[in-house]
């Protein structure tokens, strides 16, 4: 009975120990794709949307930094929805299919907010 304790208890560890080991390489991997991309960013209660100027492809956004989204209430809009023009850098990742961002082939995740701004340049992002 013992033996099979401390069977049980090696296994859950060695479980344990390439769990830890997968979210280590998934983390240097999605850090080495941040990209640093330019497009129109949404907010509201129920959506935080990205397009990009070039394509104009539309993305969930994940803020990780939290930064983005304190920066677009900085911006004291009368109404949420307003789109900014933004520069960020982050990664893309697939979308969770149980949240609302499943309407979404991508997810955006920010990890810098280089650039936020009411003013859309002309070109590709202004519509």
């Amino acid at each position: 009975m013992k033996l099979i304790k401390q069977a049980f208890v090696f296994v859950v560890l060695l479980g344990v120990a390439v769990t830890a080991c997968n979210r280590k390489e998934k983390a240097e991997e999605e850090e080495s794709n941040v990209k640093t991309v330019k497009g129109l960013y949404s907010f509201g209660p129920e959506m935080k949307s990205f397009t990009m100027c070039d394509d104009g492809r539309e993305y969930w956004v994940a803020d990780s930094v939290k930064n983005l989204e304190l920066s677009y209430s900085n911006l004291n809009f009368e109404k949420p929805y307003e789109p900014v023009y933004v520069e960020l850098e982050g990664y893309f990742a697939k979308s969770d299919t149980s949240a609302v961002s499943a309407d979404f082939d991508s997810t955006l995740v920010v990890t810098k907010v280089l650039k936020i701004s009411k003013e859309i340049p002309d070109g590709p992002c202004a519509q």
